[in-house]
């Protein structure tokens, strides 16, 4: 699998697919859900998902090899590859913006025939793929992951992160106990409950799902679908397209809207065309803070209380928690304060000997004006100009900013990239701002970074890989689902008539083939309906005076009087069986 391209920080993310995992009852459970999704959706989509689903290989009968659709996504400067399950929001976006569709690997059980908590192949492959081959949603989608993975995520969001992967992940685990499930669902509720303030990330969050998984197309009284989550649940693509479903014209408002991913949603946003979707987006990103930068996106970052990074005006980056913002009398940032391990970088490159380990309690630096050069920012600043103030390697210094900061100490280094002084290491130092010690001569040296403004404030550290594993880029994986005897001889049976389709057996031999397998489903499973809904297509499409027609309906409609939910699983899939 090539996964060389990628940065080595997301490459434990990629998993193998295992093709072989997949049982003859998760092929069943995919061939049923595409063939109801195909025949509803090549009417009430966007006319790229029929299409869609043909240029990036992905078949009813099958599930997809995720290799193939990689290979066929190449032709509109797309790939795929597989993930376990949930993987981080900021991964996923990385991902997304280096033009990567992941898809989960992972098979939806028949008890969540029409809707999984989790994510699965089914919605990551036939739900994002098509559209992909829309060039206009494609560039939508590549922009929005540039401007996600710049989003602060607070602490509540990773709390809120990780608690919906553990109710999912025991969800659609047959082997979890109900006692597990409720648990986790206390869990949820708890953190839920907690949640302080919408982040950034949160915030962009719910403008993905009321796009690219929940969006809707065209024209409020009669709109399309295109949004990942409608395009792989046929009941929530029906559902929505329904009067009582409010359709709002999309606008950047969709950001205030929340959303609860176990309830079919009360209202959808329709955007009148994909470049629209581009257009709220940017407006999105005016607010965020990485265009803003400032005390305002100071600010968000000190309230997400997690690892974000500040870029000065002269280019350099600090990354770590930011927990302070001491501003002078006009408001302007004075001082930058940041707990626990710290970065310093350029141009997203870790500087040499200003990692995490050398900064591992925190850094902290003036920003602003010298009062020497009150309009001139002090990266600018040439060899000679920083001689006449007396800062020269091994001379005693004092530099007192505009803001009131002042800083002391003997000149060890001064760090000059592309022709900028980004940074002065000093020895002896210390710095205050109106009778407050910002640093003390005794904890070491003092690495001061210079920039007249915070130009940008944006989410993570500024060189990933270099700062190493921080707790938004985890890598778990779905557990492997454990089979009892009684499964497996279902399985088997699933299998056998499997291999009667894809062998084209025929005539009588297929009339007894059946007859022997439906007898001994009739005893070891009267309650299971996909493989007699399976073989009612089979029957009638090559045995269609046979008298096992009669049988199956009747079985079927016997087993459609179980509840409602089978109920309609089994009249639609009725319905579909002479389409073969």
């Amino acid at each position: 699998m090539e996964t060389d391209f990628l940065p080595p920080h997301l490459r434990k993310y990629v998993v193998e697919q295992h093709y072989e995992k997949y049982t003859p009852i998760d092929q069943a459970v995919w061939r049923y859900i595409l063939r109801q999704l195909k025949s509803y959706l090549s009417k009430h989509a966007h006319e790229s998902y029929v299409e869609g689903l043909s240029k990036t290989g992905i078949s009813v009968e099958r599930i997809p090899r995720i290799e193939e659709i990689s290979n066929k996504l190449k032709e509109f400067g797309w790939r795929a590859l597989p993930v376990s399950g949930f993987i981080p929001p900021a991964a996923f976006m990385e991902l997304q913006s280096l033009g990567v569709l992941p898809i989960a690997s992972d098979m939806r059980s028949i008890d969540h025939l029409l809707y999984t908590p989790a994510p699965d192949i089914v919605h990551e492959a036939a739900g994002h793929a098509p559209i992909l081959i829309q060039p206009e949603f494609a560039e939508y989608l590549r922009q929005y992951a540039q401007v996600a993975k710049k989003a602060i995520l607070s602490k509540e969001d990773l709390d809120m992160y990780e608690a919906i992967r553990e109710l999912s992940d025991l969800k659609e685990n047959p082997g979890s106990t109900a006692e597990q499930i409720k648990a986790a669902e206390l869990k949820l509720e708890t953190v839920s409950k907690n949640t302080t303030h919408v982040s950034e990330a949160a915030e962009l969050g719910r403008m993905n799902w009321w796009t690219a998984e929940y969006g809707l197309i065209g024209t409020l009284d009669n709109p399309k679908i295109f949004g990942a989550g409608l395009l792989s649940s046929k009941g929530e693509s029906q559902a929505c397209l329904k009067p009582n479903v409010k359709k709002i014209p999309l606008s950047v408002e969709c950001i205030k809207q929340g959303y609860d991913i176990t309830e079919q949603q009360p209202q959808l946003f329709v955007t009148p065309d994909f470049k629209t979707l581009v257009r709220v987006l940017n407006e999105m990103a005016d607010q965020m803070a990485f265009r803003l930068g400032g005390l305002q996106g100071l600010n968000k970052a000190i309230e997400a209380q997690s690892v974000n990074s500040a870029e000065l005006s002269s280019g350099i980056q600090i990354s770590g928690q930011i927990i302070e913002a001491i501003t002078d009398s006009a408001q302007n940032v004075a001082y930058l304060r940041l707990q626990g391990p710290s970065q310093l970088s350029f141009k997203d490159k870790q500087l040499p000997g200003h990692d995490k380990s050398y900064h591992l309690h925190g850094f902290g630096t003036p920003v602003g004006f010298l009062k020497d050069y009150p309009s001139k920012d002090a990266s600018n600043l040439t060899r000679t100009e920083w001689a006449d103030i007396g800062v020269e390697i091994g001379s005693k210094s004092r530099l007192e900013f505009v803001s009131g900061v002042v800083v002391t100490g003997t000149v060890k280094g001064m760090t000059v990239v592309e022709g900028k002084t980004i940074l002065l290491s000093l020895t002896d130092a210390k710095a205050e701002f109106q009778g407050r010690i910002l640093f003390d001569p005794s904890w070491g040296q003092y690495d001061m970074a210079l920039g007249a403004k915070v130009n940008s404030v944006f989410g993570g550290p500024a060189d990933r890989e270099a700062y190493g594993e921080t707790e938004d880029f985890v890598a778990k994986r779905v557990p492997a689902p454990h089979y009892q005897p009684e499964e497996l001889k279902l399985q088997t049976q699933y299998g056998r008539l499997r291999e009667l389709r894809e062998k084209n057996i025929q005539a009588a031999e297929l009339e007894k083939s059946l007859s022997d397998l439906l007898a001994n489903h009739d005893k070891d499973f009267p309650q299971d309906w996909l493989l007699r809904l399976e073989a009612l297509e089979l029957t009638k499409a090559r045995l269609s005076n046979s008298a096992l027609l009669a049988k199956l309906e009747k079985d079927l409609q016997g087993l459609a009087g179980k509840d409602e939910t089978t109920k309609n699983l089994i009249h639609d899939g009725i319905a579909l069986s002479g389409n073969l």
